[in-house]
């Protein structure tokens, strides 16, 4: 009986030793590499267990080389566990999500690169919510925002023909990928589950949840900060080309991740976000290529530029309809 009785201590302790001591173990061994598949593997392996290999790279990507971790000082919260971590003079942290007891996802992040902590506060919900209010009331009435609108529609009616390539090659690069998903549906769900490794590191699930003011004021913020501003106005100065470049990269990803062939039924649903926030990187694309072609028709980098603004300007206004309906999607439909 005293036998029996420690091998049945001996199995259950970790369970008994609570969710500390198993994210404590995953970290060791990530740290070892031995969760993380190596990038050889990747590229010699068959196109199966390529599918295979990226996914679990995207869920315990490498630890990154001189990354220290404090493991006597976890904080838990929900099923997943936060460890104080440090690489060089930038301080962060390792986080360790536990399904069932083990280990479902381990990566390190650092401290700059998550949601501010005061979006996620009531505070900054409502005052999205009034900001947006007050938006609209000054696109309703006589105001600089109205005649700016004004303006950006008449650039894209004068520059129909860009405007139109424009959304043809991004628009049918995402269609390219979600068709393409079909044929290769393991190695999609793959990139999806990347993908969805990034936004969790960058800490936007830490908005759902929180009602529908915040998230769509999280959403709208990293989706103008990150994706209309920095990969979006910033690269769309050098004359289009670089975000052009830069965009057709994405929506081919895009499309292949978000596929009808994974999403299924939810696609319908997700549609009408795509489509606006994929329509906003259209505009400051094609504001890129507004100021290419002004430059090159001799009109000057100054009035093109102005057309990339208004451009980027219109786009803003597609990016907060699309945070207002994503926020709804996923609190009521998702």
């Amino acid at each position: 009986m005293r036998f029996l009785g420690l091998l049945l201590l001996a199995l259950f302790s970790p369970a008994l030793a609570g969710p500390e001591e198993a994210a404590k173990e995953a970290v060791a061994r990530w740290l070892r590499g031995e969760l993380s598949p190596r990038l050889e593997e990747l590229f010699q392996a068959s196109p199966e267990e390529a599918s295979r290999l990226l996914e679990r790279y995207a869920l315990f990507p490498p630890p990154p080389e001189g990354l220290s971790v404090n493991l006597q000082a976890p904080k838990v919260e929900g099923n997943r566990v936060f460890f104080p971590a440090a690489l060089g003079e930038e301080v962060g942290e390792v986080v360790v999500v536990l399904e069932g007891g083990e280990a479902r996802r381990v990566y390190f992040r650092p401290e700059g690169l998550g949601v501010p902590a005061y979006l996620l506060t009531p505070l900054a919900g409502w005052g999205f919510f009034l900001l947006s209010l007050f938006w609209a009331f000054l696109l309703l009435r006589p105001s600089p925002f109205r005649a700016w609108l004004l303006e950006a529609w008449a650039l894209v009616s004068a520059h129909r023909g860009l405007y139109l390539f424009t959304n043809l090659f991004l628009y049918g690069l995402f269609a390219l990928g979600s068709l393409l998903a079909y044929a290769m549906p393991e190695l999609a769900r793959a990139v999806q589950v990347f993908f969805g490794g990034a936004l969790e590191a960058i800490g936007l699930r830490e908005a759902v949840g929180k009602g529908v003011l915040v998230l769509a004021g999280v959403i709208f913020h990293w989706n103008f900060s990150q994706g209309l501003f920095l990969t979006g106005l910033l690269p769309a100065l050098l004359f289009g080309v670089p975000v052009l470049l830069l965009n057709a990269l994405r929506y081919f990803a895009f499309g292949f991740a978000l596929s009808p062939a994974l999403l299924g039924s939810a696609f319908l649903f997700h549609l009408p976000t795509l489509v606006l926030e994929l329509q906003a990187y259209i505009l400051v694309t094609f504001g890129g290529l507004v100021l290419l072609a002004k430059t090159l028709r001799r009109e000057g980098y100054r009035s093109g530029l102005r057309g990339l603004l208004l451009a980027f300007y219109l786009g803003a206004l597609f990016l907060l309809a699309a945070a207002w309906y994503e926020a709804w999607e996923v609190a009521f439909l998702l």
